[in-house]
């Protein structure tokens, strides 16, 4: 009790709620996938084979420049990490605006 005003189990869980910095969110979310890009890359390429990533280089439909070789993986990278940091900062406002909406 504070004031003689009763705080409701509601309001304690809402007064709890995390607002997310979308600045890190997007930084952390552009490196997870740009990494997670240039690791599967750098991996079929290693691996070697007659037909290195088929399915890997269909990103070149999206990813203008982008190759299976060690060059492209740096190119997916850099794709990756834009794309990435900017779904982790469209995530984090859409949810900040939910939670200002909450509140």
């Amino acid at each position: 009790m504070k004031n003689n005003v009763r705080i409701t189990d509601e309001e304690k869980l809402f007064s709890g709620i995390v607002w997310l910095n979308t600045g890190i969110l997007g930084l952390a979310l552009g490196l997870l996938c740009g990494l997670a890009i240039f690791i599967a890359t750098n991996w079929l390429v290693l691996k070697g084979g007659e037909d290195v990533g088929s399915h890997l280089r269909l990103l070149s439909q999206y990813f203008i420049g982008y190759k299976v070789s060690f060059v492209g993986s740096l190119i997916g990278f850099a794709y990756g990490f834009a794309v990435g940091t900017l779904s982790g900062a469209l995530i984090g406002w859409i949810y900040n605006k939910f939670v200002a909406f909450r509140n």
